[in-house]
C-alpha cells in the first residue's frame, strides 16, 4: 500500500491586536491586521472574519456607520470575506439597551451591503458558536484555497 500523502500543515490563525474579546483559537498568534479580526497567517490579504456582539453591531452601524461601511469596502477586495455576529437573527430584533438603531435597519443594512461588497454574514447565535465558525471558516478557507493539496 502506498504511503499516504500528509497534509500540510494550516497556517497559524492571525488574531488583531485590537480585537478586544478575542475567541480563544487553537494556533492562534496576536498581530496588527489591515482588515478583520481573524485571518490565516500569510493569507491575511485573501481571508478575514469580522466578529460583532450584538451591541457592536448595533453601535457599529450607528454611530459607527461609517468606519464600518469602509470595513466592508475593504473586505470586497478579498477573496472571503465574513462578519460573524455573536447573536441570531431573532435575537436582532430587540435592541441592546440604550441603542436608538432601529433592528430592522441593522438587518437591512447587513443585507445590502453583504450584497454589495460580497461579503458573507453569518448569525452565529451566542459567542461560543461565533468562535467554532470563526474556526471552521478558516480551515476550509485553507482546505479548499491550499495549492498542495
Amino acid at each position: 500500500m502506498p504511503p499516504r500523502k500528509q497534509e500540510p500543515v494550516r497556517p497559524d490563525i492571525i488574531i488583531d491586536t485590537r480585537e478586544q474579546k478575542p475567541f480563544k483559537l487553537p494556533g492562534a498568534v496576536t498581530r496588527t491586521l489591515k482588515t478583520g479580526d481573524y485571518s490565516l497567517d500569510g493569507l491575511d490579504d485573501k481571508v478575514c472574519i469580522e466578529r460583532k456582539s450584538k451591541s457592536d453591531l448595533f453601535g457599529s452601524l450607528g454611530q459607527g456607520r461609517e468606519r464600518v461601511k469602509r470595513e466592508f469596502e475593504r473586505m470586497a477586495d478579498f477573496d472571503y470575506a465574513a462578519i460573524v455576529i455573536e447573536a441570531s437573527l431573532a435575537d436582532l430584533l430587540t435592541p441592546p439597551p440604550y441603542s436608538q438603531m432601529n433592528p430592522r435597519a441593522v438587518i437591512n443594512t447587513l443585507v445590502s451591503w453583504s450584497i454589495k461588497y460580497g461579503v458573507h454574514v453569518y448569525f452565529a447565535g451566542c459567542r461560543r458558536n461565533a468562535g467554532t465558525l470563526a474556526l471552521r471558516i478558516l480551515e476550509q478557507y485553507w482546505r479548499h484555497n491550499n495549492k498542495e493539496t
